[in-house]
């Protein structure tokens, strides 16, 4: 989780969203296979979302046919709860994990997402009832919290 800590520090702080970090581990061997954070990879995106999109890049297929190439088990960190929705339309976090549920078999958290863009966040809830267990890593909620949040406008 402190390596996902320190890639959400590379992410640029803005209003509009939070800075996460996230990695996929495969369980084999605890290798880290795909590592990303908010807005690494154009197009608005999210550090689970870079994640899958560079593994994708990695064995030359698209996000949506990942599965068929990931027979390792993995876990995946991510230092803020998945997002269920997205103001900007595109695919929820949570929906793109539940694509990959096949080899995604668990996710550890930093923290629950804060209710600032969308409201309460059921993403935790939604996995867990598609089968994936879900974690709360404690310890790092404060370091993790101001880390998503810098660049909000506070008031």
């Amino acid at each position: 989780m402190r390596y996902a800590l320190a890639l959400a520090d590379k992410s640029p702080p803005k209003p509009t969203n939070f800075r996460v970090g996230a990695i996929l581990v495969k369980l084999e061997d605890w290798s880290i296979t795909a590592a990303g954070y908010t807005l690494e990879l154009p197009g608005n995106t999210h550090a689970e979302e870079c994640c899958l999109l560079k593994l994708a890049e990695q064995h030359s297929t698209t996000e949506e046919k990942l599965a068929d190439f990931m027979t390792s088990p993995h876990v995946l960190y991510t230092t803020v709860e998945p997002c269920y929705k997205r103001l900007s339309g595109k695919l929820p976090c949570v929906e793109r994990v539940m694509r990959q549920k096949a080899w995604i078999q668990k996710v550890y958290i930093g923290v629950l997402e804060p209710e600032t863009f969308v409201g309460p966040n059921p993403g935790r809830r939604i996995l867990e009832e598609a089968g994936i267990d879900v974690s709360h890593v404690p310890g790092l909620e404060d370091e993790i919290l101001k880390t998503a949040t810098a660049g909000h406008v506070s008031g």
